[in-house]
């Protein structure tokens, strides 16, 4: 599984997202870290961008925008192949590819 998840920074890192340690919510960017299932990804604004983004319509980092970073990471990550499962608080899991091993 450690080279799925060196697999999947590098892919992020590559498309120009920026990719930061394990998962802790007080670390801004996307988060990448292994998980039973494969590779969770996480996305976490910083406060200042969360408090931004909530005066503007949509909820900004609850609503819209979670809901466009997820597209561009599922979207990123399937058309190199991988499967992705979306989880409902916005956090993406990376499955190993078919045939493929992690």
């Amino acid at each position: 599984m450690d080279e799925l998840v060196a697999q999947v920074r590098h892919a992020l890192d590559q498309a120009g997202f920026e990719v930061v340690g394990g998962i802790d919510r007080r670390m801004t960017g996307l988060q990448v870290s292994e998980t039973p299932a494969g590779v969770l990804v996480a996305w976490a604004a910083s406060d200042g961008f969360t408090a931004l983004a909530a005066d503007q319509p949509g909820g900004g980092s609850r609503g819209g925008i979670r809901v466009a970073v997820q597209a561009a990471v599922s979207g990123l990550m399937t058309s190199l192949g991988y499967p992705v499962m979306g989880r409902p608080n916005g956090d993406i899991i990376v499955l190993v590819k078919d045939g493929g091993a992690g």
